[in-house]
């Protein structure tokens, strides 16, 4: 005789919270600022021989193609219903978005390298104060898309772009450092060392936009599983965890698939104790849990199994 019946909770929601749709919105934003920051830096850096603005506008460039790309996925996800064929509708697109704009990057760093290296070959004389002047609206632009961006809890996209805005202001502040170190001690090779610098400031961004958006493809687990199954077996009623797995879908939805033994000798009791390990992940950030319970003294009976979606 089994210790535990079969019993079933689903429910069939898996949508993102409604957060999202502002994330979305401050993307579309961002996208928008930047391209006319873009636009600016681009025709300030052609027209008074400065390739340090070059690199920035470039920067900028690849930065509003990454935030529109971003935006693109954010809300193709959060209009796509796909039913049962597509349990958790096309959330996936934001990870791969964000990994194809760090791959983008790097092409760039590689412009930068080598037009910096021209320069140092052969120095060209640029024109310091209106640098200067295009150099300080550019950084305004990132300021404010950094001051739009951030506060609360951001979803991957939005911690691209806001590494992307962090690198997007250092690559400012060093195309006016090193305006100013041509036009105060006649430097011309100041202009392509800043561009080198942007250059670094590009590739760090591009290292932690991959690095999150592959932990996410490859379904690296956001958590220790280590630590999550010691607290698990401290809850009461709770045994022995025989298998445990945690991933996530996209930054802001996180699954988990728990099989455990139990102590329990009654349905009431059983119960609890689902629920108490449903609300205990749940706390840990867990948004759609599936837990089994399989009695201890009967462990070939068929499992029960819950799943729990938290919004």
């Amino acid at each position: 005789m089994t210790l535990h019946e079969h019993t079933d909770e689903e429910t069939a929601e898996h949508n993102l919270p409604s957060k999202s749709s502002g994330s979305t919105r401050r993307l579309a934003l961002v996208a928008v600022v930047n391209f006319f920051g873009f636009v600016i830096e681009l025709a300030g850096g052609l027209l008074f021989g400065s390739v340090a603005l070059i690199s920035d506008a470039l920067h900028m460039l690849f930065d509003m193609l990454a935030y529109a790309m971003a935006f693109g996925a954010s809300y193709t996800a959060e209009r796509f219903e796909g039913g049962e064929a597509w349990s958790y509708g096309l959330h996936r697109l934001e990870p791969v978005a964000a990994f194809l704009n760090g791959v983008l990057l790097l092409p760039m760093v590689g412009y930068i390298v080598w037009e910096s290296y021209q320069r140092f070959l052969e120095p060209v004389a640029i024109n310091p104060e209106l640098t200067l002047i295009i150099a300080t609206g550019g950084l305004l632009v990132n300021i404010g898309s950094v001051y739009v961006l951030q506060g609360g809890e951001m979803s991957l996209n939005e911690r691209g772009a806001f590494y992307h805005l962090l690198g997007d202001a250092g690559g400012s502040v060093a195309v006016i450092v090193s305006t100013a170190a041509v036009a105060v001690f006649d430097l011309p090779i100041a202009d392509p060392v800043a561009a080198v610098l942007i250059g670094l400031l590009v590739l760090a961004s591009a290292g932690n936009v991959l690095r999150e958006s592959t932990s996410i493809l490859l379904e690296r687990s956001p958590v220790s599983s280590e630590e999550l199954r010691d607290e698990l077996t401290t809850l009461d009623g709770v045994d022995q965890i025989e298998d445990l797995h945690v991933w996530q879908v996209c930054s802001q939805l996180t699954v988990a698939t728990v099989r455990l033994t139990d102590t329990s000798t009654t349905l009431e009791e059983q119960r609890r104790i689902q629920s108490r390990v449903h609300d205990y992940l749940t706390n840990r950030g867990i948004d759609h849990a599936t837990v089994e319970l399989v009695g201890r003294t009967d462990p070939d009976t068929d499992p029960v199994g819950t799943t729990n979606h938290s919004h």
